[in-house]
């Protein structure tokens, strides 16, 4: 079967039971997309499927061929992307293991709907968990990068 990632076609075989988080990083060498709880709750394993924002451990790689999936090494260009630079200029990281998870989040959930007011995103983020930081500078990371989209 064939994966559409980031723009680029991934010959893979696998099983009907593969996850597509697990097919992202075995079968593509992807490892940006994380495996955390593989239930479906902590969102490190978050992409972007024909433009939502999905659970890569709760989806099987099967279901995504013929979808665009887009995942955390296909946001940055040429330099990174607007919600790439305001977690690194608001420090919104820590270990970084979420990162990923809130970055493909939010990115779904703003060019979905680049009207979101704060409480609205606050909302969308209170999805995934993070274990370190305490939330308040991805939350700040996430409004800046919300101005900047929505300015151009």
């Amino acid at each position: 079967m064939i994966l559409d990632v980031n723009g680029h076609a991934y010959e893979v075989e696998v099983e009907p039971r593969r996850t597509l988080a697990d097919a992202l990083r075995k079968d593509c060498g992807l490892t940006g997309t994380h495996v955390g709880c593989e239930h479906g709750v902590c969102g490190a394993c978050t992409v972007i499927v024909d433009g939502e924002a999905i659970r890569g451990c709760l989806m099987f790689a099967v279901q995504a061929e013929g979808a665009k999936i887009r995942t955390v090494e296909g946001l940055a260009g040429e330099t990174l992307h607007v919600m790439q630079q305001e977690f690194e200029r608001h420090h919104g990281l820590q270990c970084g293991f979420c990162t990923p998870g809130f970055l493909l989040l939010a990115v779904a959930a703003l060019e979905q709907a680049p009207e979101l007011n704060d409480a609205q995103l606050l909302d969308v983020l209170a999805a995934n968990l993070c274990r370190c930081t305490g939330y308040q500078n991805i939350i700040k990371a996430v409004s800046a990068a919300a101005r900047r989209m929505k300015e151009g």
